[in-house]
């Protein structure tokens, strides 16, 4: 298996499967592949399998069933795009040290790496709405690909080390990395509604890589611009950047984009 990174500010995953060798995402992550690669669904990847490590991974934000990519007839190639502008990389899990990822962070992984439970909590009102701060745990043995949007900024927290997050800016970290989402009481914050300020505390030791630009934060600067309800409902429901920045940009110039 060999994976590779291409273009810059927009990235593609490109994966390169030998006969038998396979990937699994989560359902819907797919651009392209060639004939040679078979799609499944599975409930189950790496040696989590059964209802419990379904409905553990489902509690950690992901979805119901996975899609497995395998080359079953000589080599084969899959590719996934990255969703909004930022970059693709990858991250070693090994049995015992496994890495906490943001709900849309997680691409793709090689098939024994296991996606589950991370942690979740919810936030009444504004910009986080229904969907709150939400990890998925990745663990297992291999190696999982991470889209993250906009500039990387990488810490390497030494023991007892605090970084304060906001909480669509925590991209990734390794479970050595202890967290805890804190209050900042006695500020109004219209993100937030009644819930005050939330950042997230990161302690090390282990190393936490911060995004720039989450897409919460992206639709709320893009709001201002979106002419109607119907636009912005239009935008969230399709889920992409791509409906924002479209409704924005047709209000902007007149017409449609």
């Amino acid at each position: 298996m060999q994976a590779e990174v291409k273009g810059t500010t927009a990235p593609v995953l490109e994966v390169q499967l030998d006969t038998g060798e396979e990937v699994v995402s989560t359902h819907g992550e797919l651009s392209w592949m060639t004939p040679s690669v078979q799609m499944s669904q599975t409930t189950g990847a790496g040696n989590a399998h059964g209802l419990r490590a379904t409905l553990k991974r489902v509690a950690g934000g992901g979805g119901l069933l996975l899609t497995r990519y395998r080359a079953t007839q000589g080599q084969g190639m899959v590719a996934f795009a990255a969703k909004l502008p930022g970059r693709i990389f990858p991250v070693e899990i090994a049995a015992g040290s496994g890495y906490f990822v943001h709900r849309h962070g997680w691409l793709c992984a090689t098939a024994g790496v296991v996606p589950s439970v991370g942690f979740q909590q919810s936030f009444s009102g504004g910009l986080w709405g229904g969907e709150g701060f939400v990890l998925e745990r990745l663990e297992g043995e291999g190696t999982a690909w991470v889209e993250l949007a906009g500039e990387i900024v990488t810490y390497e927290l030494a023991v007892g080390q605090t970084l304060l997050v906001h909480p669509g800016h925590v991209g990734v970290f390794g479970e050595s990395v202890s967290f805890e989402v804190t209050t900042v009481p006695g500020i109004a914050n219209k993100l937030f509604g009644g819930d005050g300020y939330h950042l997230v505390a990161l302690s090390g030791p282990g190393t936490v890589w911060l995004q720039s630009m989450p897409l919460p934060i992206l639709a709320g600067a893009l709001a201002p611009y979106l002419g109607s309800s119907q636009a912005a409902t239009g935008a969230v429901s399709g889920g992409l950047a791509g409906g924002l920045a479209g409704g924005a940009l047709g209000n902007l110039f007149g017409g449609s984009v």
